[in-house]
């Protein structure tokens, strides 16, 4: 009789392994999976799992012979010189195990991860019973230097109770932790002259000791987390192994919250919530067209009974209250949906963050239907709406903030006379905490299409105005926008061949194409033409003008005449004349938006701008103030 041979074998493995054998090029990944693909919020929620030594699911390894089976590269950053042996090759666990490698050593280029401490925070906002966890702060270039300046001054990271997450690699980094803790707490230092010297410097030195405590415990905790493995054995066919890749990544999914909680309320009421949420789905349509309308309820149910808009507390909030404000709670989302559309936010593909949603919606709690107070509360939302998508406000701990910002507006919505110098109680609307995001952030804005909020915004801004079709007229709209595609203004094609990235929130636009897809480096304005159903020009450009298109700057685009290095400088000059131009205009309906006023293109043409790389003639569609 034969025996069975067990196919695979589960094996553990904690990080500190793993970070070993990444470093020693032990480990590669066949070239056929694909490359990075977790923005930065599933690196955060990731290495919040691994600091909080909570479950997480099995890797996959092939493992590796005198032979390599498949052509192989090395995890993103962790490349190394000669020709190291290879002993594993991973098949499932790449995004996982290079945000690990990436985060452990800070080398993403516009982010950089830390882990907040909350006894260390000196200026943030103080919750009850908060837990350390992982933040991300996202960077950009401003005149060759990387900004925030804050995020690579240790002094200032520790003062908002944040410590690089590349200080618990596991590795001897022993003198890197010593300077980072000595220029991070040597402002308690204090002088030999000091009359206080002698207790002065016992608390700087145990401060000190504190720091240095937490980031030995969070490195052991690294360097022990287990992050298991299955291992197929070299024998494994070439065909087999693949069909195991494929297998493990499409066959996974996971109970979800709601699936329990539905669980839970018809344990506690016998009221069926799939049947509910039918209901609300009919009677507000347009409430589903945001997210994923489980979490909308989840979130909005948690806050109205002040919990949390987070799997905590949607766990901690009473199923039976639950079901007793389904009335109210689904009349609100009904009335946020609502609201959404009039701030021209239309669908989940152009929402710029989800934090939003429960806030707004628990907040028509306390908005009547109709009289006074409903405009001046409607403005209230706006500015934190706006304030919301162009302010670092939920870069991080989104959930949290959102708990805070409605307690905040709740506190201001039971008092129908507030004024105006009560808005800096809601710390979305705090400019001193929060600032409105600045014109080089705009300029690096990332592609809309992608899942970042300034990119989304910027979008949004546009839809505000109408983002009216340059071929066929149509206003935005949800309907509209579903036959619309993000499309370059300066052709992709032409920045490539400058070598600048066509890849931004500034350089897209939201419409309809013709079906030809063929054009090439043509330059801007004729690209557009050949793209549309071209009108009259005059038409086109009114219509550009609600996109915050500035259509002078595409039209200085001629390159046919120009060869070689003058053809390539004169496509970067005027591409960042355009990226400057639009960003300042999207800057300024931003600052009004964010201040509760209305907006519309010809209200953006009160003071002349004059780009400084053009000095002998205006460039602009219309006219912005100079920033």
């Amino acid at each position: 009789m034969s025996i069975m041979k067990q196919s695979s074998k589960a094996l553990d493995r904690p990080l500190a392994e793993w970070f070993t054998a990444i470093s020693l090029g032990q480990i590669k990944l066949p070239r056929f999976q694909r490359f990075e693909a977790w923005d930065r919020n599933r690196i955060t929620s990731f290495l919040n799992t691994v600091v909080h030594n909570l479950p997480i699911g099995v890797t996959l390894v092939l493992e590796v012979g005198d032979e390599e089976k498949f052509v192989s590269r090395h995890i993103v950053t962790a490349e190394k010189d000669g020709n190291p042996k290879v002993s594993q090759h991973l098949l499932d666990g790449q995004q996982r195990l290079t945000a690990f490698w990436r985060s452990i050593h800070n080398n993403y280029e516009w982010e950089t991860y830390f882990v907040h401490i909350p006894e260390f925070d000196v200026e943030g906002e103080k919750e009850e019973g908060e837990e350390i966890s992982i933040r991300h702060c996202a960077r950009y270039m401003k005149a060759g230097q990387r900004y925030p300046l804050w995020a690579d001054e240790p002094r200032y990271c520790l003062y908002r109770g944040l410590i690089p997450v590349n200080l618990l690699r596991p590795a001897d980094i022993q003198a890197e932790i010593d300077a980072w803790v000595s220029a991070a707490t040597a402002t308690y230092n204090p002088d030999d002259n000091d009359p206080e010297f002698a207790s002065k410097i016992r608390k700087f030195m145990a401060i000190q000791e504190k720091v240095k405590g937490q980031i030995v415990s969070l490195r052991e905790r690294i360097a022990h987390f287990n992050l298991p493995y299955l291992s197929l054995p070299v024998t494994t066919e070439k065909e087999v192994a693949l069909q195991v890749f494929i297998n493990m990544n499409t066959n996974s999914k996971p109970l979800s919250r709601y699936d329990i909680i539905v669980a839970e309320v018809e344990s506690a009421t016998g009221n069926s919530l799939h049947d509910l949420q039918e209901k609300l789905t009919a009677d507000y349509p347009k409430v589903q067209n945001y997210y994923e309308l489980p979490f909308q309820i989840l979130a909005t149910s948690a806050l109205l009974q002040d919990k949390l808009p987070n799997e905590r507390g949607m766990i901690d909030m009473c199923k039976t209250k639950m079901v007793d404000n389904w009335d109210t709670m689904s009349k609100c989302l009904g009335r946020m949906a609502d609201f959404l559309d009039a701030q021209g936010v239309y669908d989940r593909q152009r929402l710029p963050t989800n934090a939003v949603l429960a806030v707004i919606a628990a907040s028509y709690s306390l908005i009547p239907e109709h009289g006074d107070f409903r405009g001046k509360a409607e403005k209230l939302l706006q500015r934190y709406l706006w304030s919301a998508f162009f302010t670092d406000r939920y870069e991080n701990s989104a959930a949290s903030r959102a708990y805070n910002d409605f307690r905040n507006l709740r506190e201001l919505l039971q008092n129908p006379a507030f004024e105006d110098s009560d808005l800096v109680k809601v710390p979305a609307l705090n400019r001193s905490e929060h600032p409105l995001v600045t014109v080089e952030e705009l300029m690096s804005a990332d592609w809309p299409k992608r899942e970042t909020i300034r990119g989304r915004g910027i979008l949004s801004v546009a839809n505000y105005l109408g983002a009216i079709d340059f071929a066929d007229g149509q206003k935005a709209n949800f309907q509209s926008l579903q036959n619309r595609e993000y499309h370059h203004l300066f052709p992709d094609a032409l920045l490539k061949e400058a070598e600048i990235n066509s890849f931004l929130a500034l350089n897209c636009a939201l419409v309809t194409w013709k079906t030809n897809r063929t054009i090439g480096r043509k330059d801007p304005l004729d690209y557009l033409q050949d793209r549309t159903d071209w009108t009259d020009e005059q038409t086109v450009e009114q219509r550009l003008k609600t996109h915050l298109i500035p259509v002078a700057c595409l039209k200085n685009g001629k390159y046919d005449s120009l060869e070689g290095n003058d053809r390539l400088a004169k496509i970067r000059e005027d591409f960042q004349v355009f990226l400057s131009t639009r960003a300042q205009l999207v800057s300024l309906a931003v600052s009004r938006l964010a201040n509760g006023e209305s907006i519309s293109p010809e209200s953006l043409s009160q003071t002349s701008y004059l780009p400084p790389t053009v000095p002998d003639q205006p460039v602009m569609l219309f006219t912005v103030p100079a920033v």
